[in-house]
Protein backbone atom coordinates (compact mmCIF):
# COMPACT_ATOMS: atom_id res chain seq x y z
CA UNK A 1 0.00 0.00 0.00
CA UNK A 2 1.27 3.55 -1.09
CA UNK A 3 1.60 5.77 1.76
CA UNK A 4 2.03 9.54 1.67
CA UNK A 5 3.07 12.51 4.37
CA UNK A 6 -0.52 14.79 5.29
CA UNK A 7 -1.02 16.71 8.26
CA UNK A 8 2.04 15.35 10.19
CA UNK A 9 1.76 12.07 9.83
CA UNK A 10 2.10 9.24 7.85
CA UNK A 11 -1.47 7.70 6.10
CA UNK A 12 -2.38 5.45 3.30
CA UNK A 13 -2.47 7.40 0.20
CA UNK A 14 -5.82 7.13 -0.67
CA UNK A 15 -6.61 8.76 2.86
CA UNK A 16 -4.57 12.31 1.90
CA UNK A 17 -7.20 14.11 0.97
CA UNK A 18 -8.10 17.69 1.13
CA UNK A 19 -11.95 19.51 0.94
CA UNK A 20 -13.12 20.92 -2.22
CA UNK A 21 -13.44 24.23 -0.16
CA UNK A 22 -10.02 24.14 -0.13
CA UNK A 23 -8.02 27.47 -0.07
CA UNK A 24 -5.37 26.33 -2.17
CA UNK A 25 -7.30 24.28 -4.37
CA UNK A 26 -9.18 27.48 -5.59
CA UNK A 27 -6.98 30.08 -5.92
CA UNK A 28 -3.65 27.92 -6.44
CA UNK A 29 -2.29 29.40 -3.01
CA UNK A 30 0.88 26.79 -2.62
CA UNK A 31 4.50 26.22 -3.37
CA UNK A 32 6.24 22.69 -4.68
CA UNK A 33 9.08 20.95 -5.12
CA UNK A 34 9.77 18.23 -7.42
CA UNK A 35 12.97 15.47 -6.15
CA UNK A 36 13.86 12.68 -8.15
CA UNK A 37 15.14 9.51 -6.64
CA UNK A 38 17.62 7.17 -8.98
CA UNK A 39 17.48 3.81 -8.97
CA UNK A 40 20.94 1.89 -8.98
CA UNK A 41 20.57 -1.98 -9.37
CA UNK A 42 24.23 -2.80 -9.18
CA UNK A 43 24.09 -1.40 -5.75
CA UNK A 44 20.38 -2.26 -5.19
CA UNK A 45 20.03 1.62 -3.78
CA UNK A 46 17.99 4.09 -4.40
CA UNK A 47 19.64 7.90 -4.52
CA UNK A 48 18.13 11.43 -4.11
CA UNK A 49 19.83 13.84 -6.11
CA UNK A 50 20.59 17.31 -4.20
CA UNK A 51 17.35 17.22 -1.78
CA UNK A 52 18.76 19.53 1.09
CA UNK A 53 18.65 22.16 -1.94
CA UNK A 54 15.49 21.67 -3.06
CA UNK A 55 14.37 22.14 0.63
CA UNK A 56 16.10 25.07 0.88
CA UNK A 57 14.24 26.22 -2.15
CA UNK A 58 11.22 25.22 -1.11
CA UNK A 59 11.53 27.24 2.37
CA UNK A 60 12.79 30.45 0.74
CA UNK A 61 10.05 30.13 -1.97
CA UNK A 62 7.65 30.00 0.83
CA UNK A 63 8.57 33.09 2.48
CA UNK A 64 7.48 34.76 -0.53
CA UNK A 65 3.85 33.81 0.15
CA UNK A 66 4.27 33.70 3.59
CA UNK A 67 3.88 30.09 4.32
CA UNK A 68 5.36 28.98 7.53
CA UNK A 69 4.71 25.35 7.57
CA UNK A 70 7.06 25.14 10.92
CA UNK A 71 9.67 22.60 9.60
CA UNK A 72 13.29 23.38 8.62
CA UNK A 73 15.48 21.24 6.04
CA UNK A 74 16.52 18.53 7.97
CA UNK A 75 13.30 17.60 8.75
CA UNK A 76 11.84 17.80 5.41
CA UNK A 77 14.88 15.44 4.25
CA UNK A 78 14.08 13.09 7.50
CA UNK A 79 10.12 13.07 6.07
CA UNK A 80 11.34 12.04 2.81
CA UNK A 81 13.70 9.20 3.51
CA UNK A 82 10.77 7.89 5.83
CA UNK A 83 7.94 8.09 3.28
CA UNK A 84 10.30 6.28 0.85
CA UNK A 85 11.36 3.52 3.03
CA UNK A 86 7.91 3.04 3.78
CA UNK A 87 6.88 2.55 -0.07
CA UNK A 88 9.93 1.44 -0.50
CA UNK A 89 10.54 1.63 -4.54
CA UNK A 90 13.05 -0.22 -6.53
CA UNK A 91 12.71 2.04 -9.29
CA UNK A 92 13.28 5.77 -10.50
CA UNK A 93 11.11 7.68 -8.43
CA UNK A 94 9.25 11.30 -8.31
CA UNK A 95 8.46 13.28 -4.93
CA UNK A 96 6.42 15.99 -5.11
CA UNK A 97 6.32 17.82 -1.70
CA UNK A 98 4.05 20.84 -1.33
CA UNK A 99 3.42 23.74 1.13
CA UNK A 100 -0.28 25.14 0.70
CA UNK A 101 -3.07 26.99 2.70
CA UNK A 102 -4.43 24.23 4.62
CA UNK A 103 -7.80 26.81 5.38
CA UNK A 104 -11.27 26.48 3.57
CA UNK A 105 -11.52 30.27 4.15
CA UNK A 106 -12.83 32.31 0.41
CA UNK A 107 -10.37 34.70 -0.60
CA UNK A 108 -7.36 34.43 -2.40
CA UNK A 109 -4.63 35.69 0.43
CA UNK A 110 -2.12 34.69 2.67
CA UNK A 111 -2.90 36.17 5.75
CA UNK A 112 -5.17 34.78 8.42
CA UNK A 113 -5.29 31.20 7.37
CA UNK A 114 -2.60 28.77 8.60
CA UNK A 115 -0.40 26.59 6.45
CA UNK A 116 -0.08 22.97 5.55
CA UNK A 117 2.81 20.34 3.98
CA UNK A 118 1.95 17.26 2.41
CA UNK A 119 4.13 14.74 0.21
CA UNK A 120 3.64 12.01 -2.21
CA UNK A 121 6.17 9.61 -3.99
CA UNK A 122 5.47 8.07 -7.94
CA UNK A 123 7.94 5.91 -9.94
CA UNK A 124 8.80 7.99 -12.81
CA UNK A 125 10.57 7.45 -16.04
CA UNK A 126 11.43 10.16 -18.44
CA UNK A 127 8.94 13.55 -18.53
CA UNK A 128 10.39 14.04 -21.88
CA UNK A 129 11.98 11.08 -23.82
CA UNK A 130 15.72 11.83 -23.32
CA UNK A 131 16.74 9.16 -25.57
CA UNK A 132 15.96 10.61 -29.09
CA UNK A 133 16.23 14.99 -30.39
CA UNK A 134 12.95 16.71 -29.23
CA UNK A 135 11.10 19.58 -31.29
CA UNK A 136 10.11 22.58 -29.74
CA UNK A 137 8.16 25.90 -30.63
CA UNK A 138 8.13 29.51 -29.42
CA UNK A 139 4.71 29.92 -27.62
CA UNK A 140 2.21 33.03 -28.46
CA UNK A 141 2.13 33.10 -24.38
CA UNK A 142 4.09 35.07 -22.64
CA UNK A 143 6.03 33.89 -19.00
CA UNK A 144 4.52 35.14 -15.92
CA UNK A 145 6.47 38.38 -14.62
CA UNK A 146 8.24 38.32 -11.46
CA UNK A 147 6.37 41.54 -10.53
CA UNK A 148 2.92 39.38 -11.15
CA UNK A 149 3.54 35.50 -10.09
CA UNK A 150 7.24 34.77 -9.57
CA UNK A 151 8.28 31.93 -11.68
CA UNK A 152 11.34 31.63 -9.53
CA UNK A 153 9.06 30.27 -6.66
CA UNK A 154 7.09 27.30 -8.33
CA UNK A 155 3.82 28.26 -7.23
CA UNK A 156 0.78 26.05 -7.74
CA UNK A 157 -1.14 28.34 -9.53
CA UNK A 158 1.31 29.38 -12.22
CA UNK A 159 1.66 26.38 -13.75
CA UNK A 160 -1.85 27.50 -15.93
CA UNK A 161 0.69 29.18 -17.34
CA UNK A 162 2.87 26.44 -18.10
CA UNK A 163 -0.25 24.52 -18.90
CA UNK A 164 -1.51 26.34 -21.31
CA UNK A 165 1.88 27.04 -23.16
CA UNK A 166 2.15 23.19 -23.36
CA UNK A 167 -0.90 22.73 -24.35
CA UNK A 168 -0.37 24.81 -27.64
CA UNK A 169 2.95 23.10 -27.91
CA UNK A 170 1.21 19.77 -28.20
CA UNK A 171 -1.60 20.91 -30.62
CA UNK A 172 0.53 22.15 -32.72
CA UNK A 173 2.91 19.14 -33.32
CA UNK A 174 6.16 19.94 -30.71
CA UNK A 175 7.41 18.61 -27.77
CA UNK A 176 7.55 21.05 -25.73
CA UNK A 177 7.40 24.86 -25.92
CA UNK A 178 10.01 27.65 -25.23
CA UNK A 179 8.56 30.91 -23.42
CA UNK A 180 9.48 34.07 -24.25
CA UNK A 181 9.26 37.35 -21.65
CA UNK A 182 7.53 40.50 -21.72
CA UNK A 183 10.61 42.06 -23.09
CA UNK A 184 10.29 39.24 -26.14
CA UNK A 185 13.66 38.02 -24.60
CA UNK A 186 14.04 33.99 -24.37
CA UNK A 187 13.02 32.46 -20.72
CA UNK A 188 12.38 29.32 -20.52
CA UNK A 189 10.28 25.84 -21.32
CA UNK A 190 7.20 25.14 -19.72
CA UNK A 191 8.92 23.36 -17.01
CA UNK A 192 12.51 23.54 -17.88
CA UNK A 193 15.51 25.83 -17.97
CA UNK A 194 17.21 26.25 -21.39
CA UNK A 195 20.92 26.36 -22.47
CA UNK A 196 22.40 27.14 -25.87
CA UNK A 197 25.76 26.26 -27.38
CA UNK A 198 27.43 28.58 -29.60
CA UNK A 199 30.89 29.11 -30.37
CA UNK A 200 31.81 26.07 -27.81
CA UNK A 201 30.04 28.13 -24.95
CA UNK A 202 26.91 27.61 -23.35
CA UNK A 203 24.83 30.56 -22.53
CA UNK A 204 21.43 30.82 -20.61
CA UNK A 205 19.09 33.11 -20.06
CA UNK A 206 20.29 35.20 -16.44
CA UNK A 207 17.86 34.54 -13.71
CA UNK A 208 16.60 38.07 -14.24
CA UNK A 209 14.43 36.75 -17.06
CA UNK A 210 11.32 35.07 -15.44
CA UNK A 211 12.93 32.12 -14.93
CA UNK A 212 12.95 29.23 -12.19
CA UNK A 213 16.29 29.24 -10.16
CA UNK A 214 16.67 25.35 -11.21
CA UNK A 215 19.02 22.87 -9.38
CA UNK A 216 19.53 21.22 -12.38
CA UNK A 217 20.53 24.09 -14.28
CA UNK A 218 23.02 24.70 -11.21
CA UNK A 219 24.24 21.61 -11.46
CA UNK A 220 24.49 21.88 -15.62
CA UNK A 221 27.20 25.22 -15.06
CA UNK A 222 29.30 23.37 -12.34
CA UNK A 223 29.84 20.02 -14.50
CA UNK A 224 30.18 21.58 -17.83
CA UNK A 225 32.73 23.99 -16.18
CA UNK A 226 34.14 20.96 -14.14
CA UNK A 227 34.29 18.20 -16.00
CA UNK A 228 34.61 20.10 -19.68
CA UNK A 229 36.05 23.18 -19.21
CA UNK A 230 33.33 24.82 -20.72
CA UNK A 231 32.36 28.09 -19.00
CA UNK A 232 28.19 29.37 -18.89
CA UNK A 233 27.28 33.10 -19.85
CA UNK A 234 24.14 34.06 -18.63
CA UNK A 235 22.88 36.62 -20.59
CA UNK A 236 19.45 38.06 -22.26
CA UNK A 237 18.85 35.86 -25.64
CA UNK A 238 16.88 37.21 -28.54
CA UNK A 239 14.76 34.64 -30.25
CA UNK A 240 16.72 33.84 -33.24
CA UNK A 241 19.15 33.33 -31.30
CA UNK A 242 17.85 30.20 -30.66
CA UNK A 243 17.60 29.09 -34.50
CA UNK A 244 20.99 30.25 -35.25
CA UNK A 245 22.81 28.04 -32.13
CA UNK A 246 24.74 25.15 -32.90
CA UNK A 247 23.31 23.67 -29.94
CA UNK A 248 20.63 23.32 -27.47
CA UNK A 249 18.58 21.57 -24.19
CA UNK A 250 15.87 21.96 -21.96
CA UNK A 251 16.70 20.65 -18.40
CA UNK A 252 15.18 20.15 -15.31
CA UNK A 253 14.40 17.55 -12.44
CA UNK A 254 11.53 16.15 -14.78
CA UNK A 255 12.83 16.99 -18.12
CA UNK A 256 16.34 15.97 -16.86
CA UNK A 257 18.71 16.79 -20.02
CA UNK A 258 16.49 17.15 -22.78
CA UNK A 259 18.66 18.19 -26.29
CA UNK A 260 16.73 20.05 -29.14
CA UNK A 261 16.66 19.05 -32.45
CA UNK A 262 14.55 21.28 -34.30
CA UNK A 263 12.93 24.49 -33.32
CA UNK A 264 9.72 26.71 -34.97
CA UNK A 265 10.00 23.79 -37.74
CA UNK A 266 13.83 24.66 -38.64
CA UNK A 267 16.58 21.92 -37.61
CA UNK A 268 18.83 23.33 -34.79
CA UNK A 269 22.35 22.71 -35.92
CA UNK A 270 22.59 19.66 -37.69
CA UNK A 271 19.09 18.89 -37.14
CA UNK A 272 20.62 15.84 -34.64
CA UNK A 273 21.97 15.81 -30.77
CA UNK A 274 25.17 17.61 -30.62
CA UNK A 275 28.05 16.54 -29.23
CA UNK A 276 28.44 18.86 -26.19
CA UNK A 277 24.49 17.86 -25.37
CA UNK A 278 25.11 14.59 -25.34
CA UNK A 279 28.49 14.46 -23.09
CA UNK A 280 26.11 16.68 -20.23
CA UNK A 281 23.63 14.31 -21.07
CA UNK A 282 25.75 11.49 -20.28
CA UNK A 283 27.83 12.88 -17.18
CA UNK A 284 24.52 14.13 -16.08
CA UNK A 285 23.05 10.19 -15.75
CA UNK A 286 26.18 8.89 -14.36
CA UNK A 287 26.31 11.43 -11.66
CA UNK A 288 22.66 11.66 -10.48
CA UNK A 289 22.84 7.37 -10.49
CA UNK A 290 25.89 7.48 -7.90
CA UNK A 291 28.32 6.43 -10.95
CA UNK A 292 30.71 9.44 -10.34
CA UNK A 293 31.57 9.29 -7.01
CA UNK A 294 33.17 12.75 -7.05
CA UNK A 295 29.72 13.87 -6.74
CA UNK A 296 28.64 11.77 -3.86
CA UNK A 297 27.94 14.50 -1.60
CA UNK A 298 24.81 15.46 -3.82
CA UNK A 299 22.84 12.34 -3.60
CA UNK A 300 21.16 10.43 -0.27
CA UNK A 301 21.17 7.03 -0.35
CA UNK A 302 17.86 6.12 1.08
CA UNK A 303 18.47 2.56 2.24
Amino acid sequence: MAHAYFKGQFVPLDQAKVSIQNNTFQYGTGIFEGIRAYWNPDERQLYLFRMVEHYVRLLRNCRVLKLNIVKDEKELSEITLELLRRNHPETDTYIRPIAYVDSDGIGPKFIGYSAGFAMYTLPLGDYIDVSKGIKVGFSSWRRINDNAIPARCKVTGGYVNSALAKTEALEHGYDEAIFLTEGGFISEGSAENIFLVRGGKLITPALSEDILEGITRETVIELAREELGIETIERPIGRTELYVADEAFLCGTGAQISPMIEVDKRPLGTGRIGPISAKIQALYFDVVKGKQKKYAHWLTPVY
